[in-house]
């Protein structure tokens, strides 16, 4: 490889002849596949325990919809948006994590 180039994370990048850096894919070295498997473990072990279920809300002016939910358990088909699998996290796992609510704030 020569000086003008540059390796990060399996790909090749060259600098271009104005300075800037490219990707140069050809030059791209093959990725391993990894996979990554959530085991039924708590997410939220240790703070506000004492609670049924973590919740918190914030209030936002600049929002579209009056109230978005947002994943905190990572288990969510709509990530990043919740869709209620904490819920089933909850059951298995005895953990109490539960969305991000914003919400519009009235003018």
């Amino acid at each position: 490889m020569s000086m003008a180039s540059v390796s990060s994370a399996g790909f090749c990048y060259s600098k271009s002849r104005t300075g800037g850096v490219r990707p140069n894919i050809a030059a791209a070295t093959p990725r391993s596949l990894v996979v990554v498997r959530a085991e039924a473990q708590a997410i939220n072990p240790e703070i506000r325990k004492t609670e049924e279920k973590v919740v918190d809300s914030l209030m936002v002016a600049e929002l579209s919809k009056p109230l978005t939910a947002y994943c905190r358990c990572w288990r969510s088909g709509t990530f990043p948006l919740c869709d209620g699998s904490h819920v089933k996290h909850n059951k298995a796992t005895g953990d109490n994590v539960g969305p991000l609510l914003l919400k519009k704030q009235k003018e």
